[in-house]
């Protein structure tokens, strides 16, 4: 089983207009709601693709319960901590005569320590044990900066695989605590390391740095060029064949779900890393806040590359 741990969800809201126009009153074509953060999108996208799964996180007030029935009504299981702020809504517009999103993140409700008490105590008394762990996503506000490194220590002391996924300073703090796999997409690798990451061979130089200080698995994603991803014993190239964009809204995250489905199985490195590219590929098709489905990933991993580089 594949457990996701989200401390910042939302309910993602995605307005589609025929053309924005500011300053004046746009009329919308259609509206979708979709229960959002990075590691909900993880489970969602797992259980699109068959696996097991189960999200964890905060949720509170109208939104809050407006995004745990959605994941019901899509089978997605959930146990989430309640909490007294309202869990926060992101906006999401699409033009579709300039082909460009304007995604509007809200910050998240302030968290108390005995509500972050209750989650930490119930993930680390998940029964049956998870396989995999996937902290993803920012920190909401009364929540420590270094919440990631304290939940990764736990979790690798259980014996669980840990993935991180995020970013800024949650990244950078969390990555202290040494998780199995991180997924970083090129600009958070860049503020990561403090290095600019000007070309591939830059990239290649930065998962093998970040494998050598402790990663077992470190990915770097690269949007249309697929991803280069190492452990101890290989680099890998992987690429995507060229597709017409519709979204790239939760795409990193089909991509670790992919990733992670597949390890979990027992895949090798090379099966998984193309697994996850074809997930993430296959979420671009999709329109506003939807990810990807299991017919597009079988379609499209055949056409995957995948290059063995020296370590």
């Amino acid at each position: 089983m594949i457990a996701t741990v989200t401390l910042n969800p939302s309910l993602d809201q995605h307005v589609v207009v025929e053309n924005l126009v500011l300053d004046e009153a746009n009329r919308w074509i259609s509206y979708s709601r979709e229960p959002g953060g990075k590691g909900i999108n993880v489970s969602r996208v797992v259980c699109e693709l068959g696996g097991d799964t189960k999200a964890y996180g905060f949720v509170g007030g109208f939104h809050g319960g407006l995004l745990k029935t959605i994941l019901k009504q899509k089978d997605v299981p959930c146990d989430f901590t309640l909490i007294k702020g309202e869990t926060r809504s992101n906006f999401i517009i699409t033009d579709l005569r300039s082909h460009r999103q304007t995604r509007i993140s809200a910050p998240g409700p302030e968290i108390a320590d005995g509500e972050l008490k209750k989650l930490i105590g119930k993930i680390n008394s998940i029964k049956p044990k998870p396989k995999y762990i996937v902290f993803a996503g920012s920190v909401p506000p009364g929540v420590p900066m270094d919440i990631y490194k304290k939940m990764i220590e736990k979790t690798r002391g259980l014996g669980i695989v840990a993935v991180l996924d995020s970013a800024d300073q949650w990244l950078k703090e969390g990555i202290k605590g040494k998780p199995d796999i991180i997924k970083p997409n090129v600009r958070e690798a860049q503020d990561l390391l403090g290095v600019e990451l000007k070309t591939e061979e830059d990239i290649i130089y930065a998962v093998k740095t970040i494998v050598s200080s402790g990663i077992k698995v470190a990915a770097i994603s690269r949007g249309r060029e697929g991803m280069i991803i190492a452990d101890k014993s290989a680099v890998l190239k992987v690429v995507p064949p060229d597709v017409q964009i519709m979204s790239t809204v939760g795409a990193g995250d089909s991509s670790v779900a992919g990733l992670v489905l597949k390890l979990s199985h027992g895949g090798t490195l090379e099966d998984a890393s193309r697994y996850a590219v074809a997930a993430g590929t296959a979420a671009t098709l999709t329109s506003g806040t939807e990810l990807c489905h299991k017919a597009d990933v079988q379609r499209i991993l055949p056409q995957v590359t995948v290059e063995r580089l020296l370590f």
